[in-house]
């Protein structure tokens, strides 16, 4: 008597995130994601032109920022630096903890009363080169502090990578993956 074993194999289930989700939960559940396809299915559902603001800043080498590279000063980097080591330690143990408890989606709200990304982005053309260029870098660089203090702190720490082109460090998304989601999207000539 022969006994037939099944292999059976686990997948893990991401959930779905709420309505308009915060930039930080779309990029978070991108990275999760294994193959490309999956990659491009998660952009594709939850496209929204602040997104495509944010990915165009980052990969789109025409895009050039007006503002300082590195580290930004700010109350809401201070306030959780000095508490609890760095901002990105801070937001990584942040997130761990919301995947832990299984509470990760926030939707585009959240009990602090941070703004979004998605309500913010209409102002980044003020940050690149041929948006706002007659504004002086003292009031651009004040206007990028006020809006990443009302930002959620992962929301903060995205426009932080974005401005320095950086995104791939913290997230497992590729232009490439980018330009197939959403192919509307004309890479150059755009500063």
């Amino acid at each position: 008597m022969t006994t037939a074993t099944t292999k059976k194999t686990t997948t893990t289930k991401i959930k779905d995130l709420p309505n308009n989700p915060f930039a930080f939960e779309v990029f978070d559940l991108v990275s999760k994601r294994k193959s490309k396809a999956k990659k491009i299915e998660v952009l594709k559902k939850y496209e929204h032109i602040s997104l495509k603001a944010v990915l165009i800043w980052n990969f789109d080498e025409s895009v050039i920022s007006k503002l300082p590279d590195g580290e930004v000063p700010y109350s809401g980097f201070e306030d959780q630096a000095s508490s609890n080591g760095t901002l990105s330690t801070r937001i990584t143990e942040e997130v761990r903890r919301m995947h832990e408890t299984d509470s990760f989606s926030m939707g585009s709200g959240d009990k602090n009363g941070h703004t979004t990304i998605r309500r913010e982005y209409k102002n980044f053309y003020h940050f690149i080169k041929g948006g706002n260029d007659a504004m002086n870098n003292v009031r651009r660089e004040t206007m990028f502090i006020n809006i990443l203090e009302g930002l959620h702190p992962l929301e903060a720490e995205i426009l932080c990578l974005v401005k320095d082109k950086k995104l791939s460090e913290k997230y497992n998304i590729t232009q490439e993956v980018v330009a197939e989601a959403y192919p509307d999207i004309k890479w150059g000539n755009r500063s």
